[in-house]
């Protein structure tokens, strides 16, 4: 007969003791190893192998460790939780901790039954974690089944890399790339949206109507949106092409929106984007309610709360204070965010030999122009493209200037003159959406038919003008690299087009030094690639603080990709004509987990180029005051700032270089400007307004102080685990070092010398080079960590890895090499007055979570202490204040050992005793966890309905510690 086992149970199989898990039927068990991680999770089917009911094994009398063998113990059974007993039941599973302010969209999401959130945090703050939590708390919950994240194709692979190494989500990418592979797998008539649970899927590819239908049909219960507000057009976008492509999107996030059951999360740290209507657009995603609520009154204010929280990073810097209405610092948080940027605007002027060539280039672009106006809206058009990548280029880099003069015109082949602008603009505007990036760092083509041999003796010259002596960019750029080599910064230096960064690239190599690494990252990479080669370089550059290494990108690399572990300063090479583009080439290191406090961004400009200096004093600067002065950056509509661009150009052409100190005077350049500033202004304003009107009031920081404090209490703290990482290495025989880098609590770890499970278990997390060599390991306070660093959070590979190790030691008897924790122990010490004995339980408990989908039947995990004065049989039991103080308790000498054992023979013969306080225990916290849960969902009554936690009997008693006071002297040796 078949003996069916419940969740939480305990039995033996294959020589080993497993937890059995709630996705377990009579004829086949799902089992994780006794302190084993989800790794490790195997299927047994009883009818083949023998399966037997198993109590957990008391702790050995004869197996006496020291002073810290409990605390080591502790920290170490709650590092490995996968299923912690708190109000969250992801948590204690993710490689992620969240910083106290990433909870609060998770606790806005869990007080609604259906997830509609909009999270429009600060660049940098951390809105994919904070996504992440949610969908990982939804499918961990039962309440989702799948997920499908919908974003850029450039940020795909990353968004796949996230899910996959910080919340254990595994999702396939559908791309234009993959598409066909993945289809090939499919049985007849299935959808690859039904096949493959979690998808990462590019916006621009899902979107169009081939695709569109079978995703509405089959998509999954979960819908992530990232840069939403690229899906959204405003009511009066006019930009060329961008109004229809954003309709299409919006057209399909409409159809997922319409399923009231369906969770969606729109991600943006931009949702108005300048325009009322786009904000309006978003917010009826949501709810359709919100597009038309009064949003100045205190109801439609309150509706909003429910659904949409952005933050300023002053927000959430210090975090949980005094300030914020708590009673004490005690859960204080301070979230290392560099102070500011540091610009400096530098400017350059071209050599005699440029200047001429540019001259030329002018005059024939002008001529194209003023020709084809005469000849049809068509052929203007075509002309006015190439005219703006002629120009564009050639105040770019001589190769840049030399491969458009002999490159097709786009625009050339257009029908029409919407054709034409739809051809031409991408390729020579900068907009702002990030979906627009992809592919748009080639350099445009001017020759347009009857000019070839004109164009390539202009292309001739350009080449001549190759390196430091005709291109004085170029020079000034060195100059401007070694000051910043020179003052400790690795820069990126960000250019328009891909000959530019390649010939910069090429041309600075041997400028910096001997020992400067210098690498080129461009759309002729794929995402994956281009991560790599950052990689590459940042491991050819080495770790130490004094690495010297310049990274030379287009602006590929200026969303997305996150660069503040290796690089702290932006230099603009090219002017980009959106001043968005510049803020999101400077949040790639501008963010947190940045070391430097101070970012510097250098903003190259050319002085007598007729157009740099336009741009930068009209957009550049405009953009740096409102962001100065609203600590947020407003971006300005695409359309507004190709109508200076536009303006700007056209005055070249038209009178020339030498004549543009009069465009700020003319008429219509002071009336398109001022119509610019005014639209700007009033974005900001807008902005200002409901930054404050819509602040987040709808989770208060008592709320998120009470959730913090309850995770600590099942999962442990930052000091908790910094000290276990510490005394175990020490133990463990590792060399432990400060690291000096000014932060303290940092230190770094030889670990050659530790047992040889241990380095086995370290060797794939952080290379065996670093295990076997005596590499040191850097160990961080802070959890934003560069790769080949470990964090002091629970969550860490690193961690995890060693408090594994101590935990099977301990276990494990006969285990090899130290073993730093141990399940008893007989302290003699002056903590006490009378005898103590401290326990550390185990609690398993049967969770029934009711959903949308059906009750989910899960298992949860707590260790606690519990300390009693006297026998068990009278046992006096105190605080767990007070059974905690003594985990601190210092030996005052030696106890003999052979009076240890007797003493901890007596005492574990007697622990039945206490068998029914434990108990009780148990069902308080069964009832606490139960309460937690509630308290976390309660806006959602329907959803705690049937809701109930029991505890697993008996606990397990893990390791049991003897205190003696030292004035007896009955333990001395």
């Amino acid at each position: 007969m078949t003996l069916t086992y419940s969740a939480g149970s305990l039995v033996t199989a294959r020589g080993r003791e497993w937890v059995v898990l709630p996705d377990s039927a009579p004829d086949m068990l799902v089992l994780r190893p006794l302190g084993g991680s989800d790794d490790d999770i195997a299927a047994v089917f009883p009818a083949f192998e023998e399966v037997k009911g198993a109590q957990f094994a008391a702790p050995s009398p004869g197996d006496l460790g020291d002073q810290r063998a409990a605390g080591l113990l502790r920290s170490a059974l709650r590092i490995g939780f996968r299923s912690g007993a708190g109000p969250f039941r992801s948590l204690a599973g993710i490689a992620v901790e969240p910083r106290a302010y990433q909870l609060v969209p998770l606790l806005m999401a869990l007080r609604q039954r259906t997830v509609r959130m909009l999270i429009s945090d600060d660049v940098g703050i951390g809105k994919t974690v904070e996504a992440g939590l949610i969908a990982s708390e939804l499918l961990a919950q039962g309440e989702a089944k799948g997920l499908a994240v919908l974003c850029s194709p450039a940020l795909a692979e990353q968004w796949q890399e996230e899910l996959r190494t910080k919340f254990g989500i595994d999702a396939e990418l559908v791309l234009a790339s993959t598409v066909s592979r993945l289809e090939r797998g499919l049985d007849l008539g299935q959808s690859l949206f039904d096949r493959y649970p979690n998808v990462v899927v590019s916006t621009d590819f899902i979107k169009s109507t081939r695709h569109r239908d079978d995703f509405v049909r089959h998509c999954p219960d979960l819908v992530i949106v990232d840069e939403a507000h690229t899906c959204v057009a405003a009511d009066d976008a006019t930009a060329p092409g961008k109004a229809s492509q954003n309709q299409l999107r919006y057209e399909l996030l409409r159809r997922v929106a319409e399923d009231a059951e369906r969770h969606l999360l729109l991600v943006t740290a931009t949702p108005h984007s300048g325009k009322e209507s786009s904000f309006r657009k978003l917010l009826g995603l949501v709810r359709p309610e919100l597009a038309t609520v009064d949003l100045d009154s205190k109801a439609g204010r309150d509706l909003l709360a429910r659904y949409f929280v952005a933050r300023k990073r002053a927000d959430v810097r210090q975090y949980l204070t005094k300030e914020d209405g708590l009673a004490d610092d005690s859960l204080a948080e301070k979230t290392a965010f560099p102070s500011d940027r540091y610009f400096k605007d530098e400017t350059y002027k071209l050599s005699p030999a440029y200047r001429e060539l540019l001259d030329d280039a002018i005059d024939y672009a002008s001529e194209r122009v003023e020709a084809a106006g005469t000849q049809g809206k068509r052929e203007a058009r075509v002309a006015w493209w190439s005219a703006i990548a002629l120009l564009r280029s050639m105040v770019s880099s001589p190769r840049a200037a030399a491969q458009t003069l002999t490159t097709r015109s786009a625009a050339a082949v257009a029908a029409s003159a919407e054709e034409a602008d739809r051809l031409g603009a991408p390729l020579t505007s900068d907009s702002a959406d990030s979906d627009a990036l992809e592919g748009m760092d080639v350099a445009p083509g001017a020759e347009t038919d009857g000019a070839g041999s004109r164009l390539a003796a202009l292309a001739q010259r350009a080449t001549e003008l190759e390196g430091p002596q005709g291109d004085l960019k170029l020079k000034d750029l060195t100059r401007h690299l070694k000051a910043l080599l020179a003052d400790g910064y690795s820069p990126i230096v960000f250019c328009r087009y891909i000959p530019t960064a390649e010939y910069v690239a090429e041309q600075l190599e041997g400028k910096l030094g001997a020992k400067t690494k210098i690498a080129a990252v461009t759309g002729t990479l794929s995402p994956q690639q281009r991560i790599e080669r950052i990689e590459k370089l940042a491991q050819e550059a080495g770790p130490d603080k004094a690495a010297r290494r310049v990274l030379i990108a287009t602006d590929c690399l200026s969303e997305g990709v996150n660069l503040q572990h290796h690089f702290d300063a932006v230099v603009h090479y090219d002017l980009a004509w959106n001043p968005t583009r510049h803020d999101q080439r400077e949040g790639r290191v501008d963010r947190y987990g940045q070391k430097k406090d101070q970012v510097r961004v250098i903003t190259l400009y050319g002085a007598d180029n007729g157009i740099d200096g336009k741009v930068l004093e009209v957009l550049i600067k405009k953009h740096r005051q409102i962001k100065k002065d609203l600590g947020i950056s407003v971006s300005v509509p695409d359309e507004m700032s190709t109508g200076v661009t536009d303006a700007i150009v056209e005055w070249l052409l038209m009178r020339g270089r030498e004549d543009d100190g009069a465009l700020f005077g003319a008429d219509a350049f002071k009336v398109g400007k001022a119509k610019l500033d005014a639209d700007w202004n009033s974005a900001a304003e807008r902005e200002k307004t409901s930054r404050s009107k819509f602040a987040q009031r709808s989770i208060h920081p008592e709320d998120v102080a009470r959730e913090v404090t309850a995770v600590r209490d099942t999962l442990g703290g930052a000091g908790e685990i910094r000290a276990f990482v510490r005394d175990s290495l020490n133990a463990l025989g590792a060399v432990l070092r400060d690291s000096g880098t000014g932060t303290d609590g940092d230190f770094t770890a030889e670990v050659g010398g530790t047992p040889a499970g241990l380095r086995d278990a370290l060797a794939p997390v952080v290379g065996g080079d670093t295990v076997e060599t005596g590499k040191p390991l850097p160990f961080r306070t802070d959890p934003a960590v560069a790769r080949g660093e470990a964090a002091l959070v629970r969550t860490d590979p690193v961690v995890g890895a060693l408090a594994a190790h101590v935990l099977n030691a301990a276990l494990d008897t006969q285990a090899d090499g130290n073993r730093p924790a141990r399940r008893c122990g007989v302290i003699t010490t002056d903590a006490v007055q009378t005898r103590t004995t401290l326990l550390l339980v185990r609690y398993r408990f049967h969770l029934t979570l009711p959903s949308r989908t059906g009750e989910k039947q899960l298992v949860a995990e707590d260790a606690r202490l519990l300390a009693f004065q006297g026998s068990p049989k009278n046992a006096v039991w105190l605080s767990q204040e007070q059974a905690a103080d003594l985990l601190g308790a210092e030996a005052a000498g030696n106890t003999d050992p052979y009076f240890g054992e007797r003493t901890m023979t007596r005492i574990l013969g007697q622990l039945t005793d206490v068998t029914g306080h434990l108990e009780e225990y148990g069902d308080q916290l069964a009832a606490d966890l139960d309460a937690s849960h509630r308290r976390v969902r309660e806006a959602t009554g329907e959803i705690v309905r049937g809701l109930r936690v029991r505890a697993q009997q008996p606990a397990d008693i893990l390791g049991a510690y003897v205190y003696l006071p030292a004035t007896t002297g009955e333990a001395a040796a």
